[in-house]
């Protein structure tokens, strides 16, 4: 398990930068941490449940604090609070952003959604 250890807000970029203890370093924006939230209600309570979620173009990131020694909690200003992103998460996320972003817009196409408001 790689672990931060870095970890930075840019509200003004809508922008979380990690960098890991293994050397990688990660600018996950705000919009795609918000619809690859780890809460139930983006990803369900299984894995046929996950929600596409549209309309976060302009999402930003409130604010975040530390869940134990293992994870962070962020606050985006649509509201949304409840992911915990691990630190393995958040790794996954920097790490898979290419081809979750591309899944993410092949969706939101297929569904016949739209990441503005």
């Amino acid at each position: 398990m790689a672990t931060p250890t870095e970890i930075k807000l840019h509200r003004e970029r809508k922008l979380l930068e990690v960098a890991f203890d293994d050397g990688h370093s990660f600018e996950l924006p705000a919009e795609y941490l918000r619809v690859e939230s780890p809460s139930a209600e983006v990803q369900g309570h299984g894995p046929n449940e996950r929600r596409i979620i549209a309309g976060r173009r302009h999402v930003g990131i409130m604010g975040l604090e530390p869940v134990g020694n293992y994870a962070v909690r962020l606050m985006f200003d649509d509201l949304h609070d409840t992911g915990i992103f691990s630190w393995d998460y958040l790794y996954e996320l920097g790490r898979d952003r290419i081809k979750r972003w591309h899944a993410y817009l092949d969706a939101l196409k297929a569904q016949g959604l739209s990441r503005d408001p």
